[in-house]
């Protein structure tokens, strides 16, 4: 029988770890989000200045490193306003819900192995602590940090954040699923929940190379999570005026813009730790003297120029890509993403179970899937498409070629139904501008009536 691929190993262990020990590693934790939010506003806007050809941040400290501190007091010492529309209660809860799930993320991040603590007599293990159950853990505290924005957004009492929180909605609903289905693969060939576990699985492999899709759907999924560009639809300057926290001001928004890096950084540390080996040193130098640069303190230098490789990607595509319209958004979510995770996460969980209670051997196994493949593409190919039948018109109606019925033509789409502006959907059509009629209108042309209330 051949044995599963990479069977996890003995996690962290945190017996020795006092009440005091784990304060300090809570209160270092809580440091370093805050000092690394700090660097990440330096480090976007200088990136993304190289990237537009300008030099970014270099006035404030050497290279510009400390203009982060007077944005952030400038946030702090703007007057603090509560909207009188407001829900005062949950106005002031929502951004500490947002920021306060962002905090938790990292309590079961390793940072490294266990290390000996300099002039003392303890070794721990560089993580806060670790569950059985720690990825569920993730997913868990991310769907609850949405409630920030969500409750922020409609106890504000005004349209555009009210709008911002319900695409916020539908947008975490969309891609927490891609996301939680990435997942599920690195846990059927890991064979733990564990972070500790799932990092000591990686010692030959990173589980990026091995479920390469899995991987690839994660790092869009984290992308849409973080609402960040191109998926920054809740936030979608330009037609929402900031979004879900356009009513906030000083530490209020403050909280909310902090929450945001904070999340950058917890999906950068979750990549890190699930797909990219997390604190092991990657290949040669994990195989110099014995994995040498596996122990001690060299880890943590691993995590951290892992992490940051990720936040760079993150600012990589936000001065690349364009924002997508959010149809195409929610295209991308639910007809590509998820059918495409759910294929994976199946054929991951076939190939494992297998391989566990069988005696197939894997090559024999990845042929006859590619055979199946290849036979369920040949066919999907040559289905015929279905075309579109156009009824005959009747005599008298007037129905066009195109088989447009008279009520969609005597019937145009209203945007403004509702009390609220709705975007047309697929085969409507807003109806043309008064005023551009009246500008391509040829000279000497009656105006209409309506033409002529608009001027």
């Amino acid at each position: 029988m051949n044995p599963p691929v990479l069977a996890a190993g003995g996690g962290a262990d945190f017996s020795a770890d006092t009440i005091g020990l784990v304060v300090i590693k809570a209160a270092v934790i809580l440091v370093f989000l805050l000092l690394s939010v700090l660097f990440a506003l330096w480090f976007e806007r200088r990136i993304i200045g190289r990237f537009q050809e300008r030099l970014g941040p270099n006035v404030r400290g050497p290279f510009g490193l400390v203009q982060s501190i007077p944005d952030a007091l400038k946030l702090l010492l703007k007057e603090d306003i509560t909207v009188k529309a407001a829900d005062k209660l949950i106005y002031k809860l929502a951004p500490l819900i947002s920021v306060f799930c962002a905090f938790m993320i990292f309590a079961i991040i390793p940072f490294g192995p266990a290390v000996h603590i300099p002039g003392t007599d303890i070794i721990t293990p560089l993580q806060l602590t670790d569950l059985p159950v720690a990825v569920l853990y993730i997913l868990a505290v991310t769907g609850l940090g949405v409630y920030g924005i969500v409750l922020g957004g409609w106890s504000a009492g005004s349209t555009y954040p009210l709008l911002g929180a319900v695409r916020s909605t539908a947008q975490v609903l969309s891609y927490e699923l891609s996301m939680s289905l990435a997942l599920v693969s690195v846990l059927l060939v890991s064979g733990s929940m564990s972070t500790s576990e799932i990092v000591d699985a990686q010692t030959d492999l990173w589980w990026s190379i091995a479920v390469l899709p899995a991987f690839i759907i994660y790092v869009i999924s984290m992308l849409g999570e973080t609402n960040r560009l191109p998926f920054d639809l809740p936030e979608a300057e330009g037609e929402l005026v900031g979004g879900y926290n356009t009513e906030y001001s000083s530490m209020k928004f403050a909280w909310f813009f902090l929450a945001e890096y904070i999340n950058m950084l917890n999906a950068s540390a979750i990549a890190t730790t699930l797909f990219l080996g997390g604190w092991r040193a990657p290949w040669p130098l994990s195989a110099i003297n014995g994995g040498m640069f596996n122990e001690g303190w060299w880890p943590l230098l691993w995590f951290m120029l892992k992490l940051w490789l990720v936040m760079f990607f993150f600012v990589w595509v936000r001065a690349t890509l364009l924002r997508f319209r959010y149809d195409q958004f929610m295209h991308l979510g639910w007809k590509v993403l998820i059918p495409v995770a759910l294929a994976w996460v199946v054929g991951v969980g076939v190939i494992q179970g297998v391989r566990q209670f069988t005696d197939i051997s894997l090559q024999t196994l990845l042929f006859t899937l590619a055979g199946v493949l290849v036979v369920f593409a040949v066919v999907l190919l040559l289905i015929p498409e279905k075309k579109d039948t156009v009824p005959d018109a009747k005599p008298g109606s007037t129905s066009g070629a195109k088989g447009k019925s008279t009520a969609e033509e005597t019937e145009p789409f209203d945007a403004f139904a509702h009390g609220y502006p709705v975007p047309p959907l697929p085969g409507q059509s807003l109806p043309p501008s008064p005023r551009r009629a009246k500008v391509t209108a040829p000279a000497g042309a009656p105006a209409s009536e309506e033409e002529n209330n608009d001027g």
